[in-house]
């Protein structure tokens, strides 16, 4: 199976006669015999999955890198984290998705109104099985716990990923930027609640 290793700013794709699925254009090196080749959007469920990503304003367009070989892999000179998937979902804005292993399959999962604001749509990608996710971030990733009776609040802009029995729901009032003084901030927040682990970055769109 392929490895997926972060090295500072660049993943590593340790290649043996099998493949990844990587952002496309983020190739940017690779030594061996490799083939790559568009994915299109990536997901499972075909049309389906492209039309739900299409109304629900997800954007992912994928590679295909095969061979033997290593690729080194990077987006915009931003941190990569690799996330290691147990028959397991991650939950994950499609834009910090850097690359995925064989194991994974990816689909669409409608994530209530958050796009509202952000305008990162009405949709999330959703990532399930075994295997590993390389995570793009502005900044260094952050994981925080999620455990009963302790929910977490988080900037919507600020949220990358989630993994775990976790239930997000949104948060109105006085935005955190609104308490600086500082006006078009969020008119919400998001709530997790439940057991799981919550992936933020030190920066916002």
């Amino acid at each position: 199976m392929a490895v997926l290793t972060a090295s500072k700013r660049v993943l590593h794709a340790d290649l043996e006669g099998d493949s990844v699925r990587a952002a496309s254009g983020s190739m940017v090196s690779y030594t061996g015999k490799v083939d790559f080749k568009s994915a299109g959007m990536g997901a499972t469920g075909g049309f389906r999955a492209a039309l739900k990503r299409g109304v629900g304003g997800e954007s992912l367009s994928l590679m295909t890198c095969a061979g033997v070989g290593r690729v080194y892999l990077a987006q915009d000179a931003m941190d990569v984290t690799v996330v290691e998937l147990t028959n397991d979902r991650l939950m994950i804005e499609s834009e910090h998705i850097l690359a995925v292993t064989d194991g994974l399959q990816l689909d669409v999962q409608f994530a209530g109104l958050r796009g509202m604001h952000t305008g990162q749509g009405l949709a999330t990608t959703s990532v399930t099985g075994t295997g590993q996710c390389a995570i793009i971030s502005d900044g260094p990733l952050i994981a925080l716990a999620v455990t009963p009776g302790q929910p977490l609040v988080v900037d919507p802009d600020a949220y990358v990923a989630g993994t775990g029995q976790t239930q997000m729901t949104l948060v109105s009032g006085v935005s955190w930027r609104s308490m600086v003084g500082e006006d078009g901030g969020e008119p919400y927040s998001l709530r997790f609640e439940g057991q799981g682990i919550v992936y933020i970055q030190p920066a916002e769109r």
